[in-house]
């Protein structure tokens, strides 16, 4: 484990490379910062044309529950996916100076997280301004966000760790990620299926988490917190697994032929 120095010195260098990737971000575009504001809008609207206008399905507030489960789903997959590649990329660095490893999976999660937040305000307002249900049920939302975070943070590091060793993993993961969209329920609703399919279903974390968050905003309930906390458990001791193999081969990484 890193002494009080070098912890300090990660500390900063996680604070200044999320920043500098954020800056970095907002300056390849004309808009700057207000593309993040203005891509999920045109996002919303092109959903909005296909799903309502073009495709309608005729389901109510169809549009409004593709939201509430593609937002949330995109904040992992980006995550996660940039996230395995976070130390690959770092290759050149680490031969030059020492840090310890895990901070390079943690500032894709920290600028990805960051990026959804400002993202989530706007799903927020979409909803109270929509008039859907505004009750005490929003009060779980802080809950399904942490569980969220967990298990992103634990699959980031998790897959930082592995891909060094090895590299085709990233095809893999790609192919893995598509497959995880289709069975966590973002284009349709789970209860849809049989009682027997719903059982393996919702054994998929995202599932649950994209549905716990369809119960606050489109139905004004409270999610299941006893899945979300079994979920959050198993999250934490698989981000253990992460940050143990992490320090486990800190010095390892740049002695591999990245």
């Amino acid at each position: 484990m890193p002494r009080k120095s070098e912890l300090s010195r990660s500390l900063s260098f996680i604070r200044y490379k999320t920043l500098a990737s954020l800056q970095v971000e907002s300056a390849r575009t004309y808009a700057g910062y207000l593309w993040w504001v203005f891509e999920p809008l045109a996002n919303m609207l092109v959903y909005y044309l296909v799903f309502s206008v073009i495709l309608p399905r005729g389901t109510d507030n169809y549009v409004a529950f593709l939201f509430a489960g593609l937002i949330p789903w995109r904040w992992f997959q980006a995550t996660v996916m940039r996230g395995s590649n976070s130390i690959l990329s770092a290759k050149s660095l680490m031969q030059q100076v020492y840090l310890p490893k895990i901070v390079f999976p943690t500032v894709t999660f920290l600028t990805d997280t960051f990026k959804f937040l400002v993202i989530f305000v706007l799903l927020l307002l979409f909803f109270i301004l929509g008039g859907f249900p505004l009750g005490y049920p929003y009060l779980a939302l802080p809950v399904i966000i942490v569980v969220q975070a967990l298990l992103i943070a634990a699959l980031t590091l998790l897959f930082a760790a592995i891909t060094p060793f090895l590299p085709d993993l990233r095809v893999v993961l790609e192919n893995l990620i598509r497959l995880w969209f289709f069975l966590s329920g973002v284009f349709y609703d789970i209860d849809m299926f049989s009682e027997h399919a719903q059982v393996y279903l919702r054994l998929n974390p995202m599932a649950v988490l994209l549905e716990s968050y369809r119960a606050v905003f489109l139905d004004g309930v409270w999610p299941d917190m006893m899945r979300l906390g079994v979920f959050g458990a198993l999250s934490l001791v698989l981000l253990g697994v992460g940050v143990w193999i992490l320090f486990r081969f800190d010095y390892a990484y740049p002695k591999l032929k990245l």
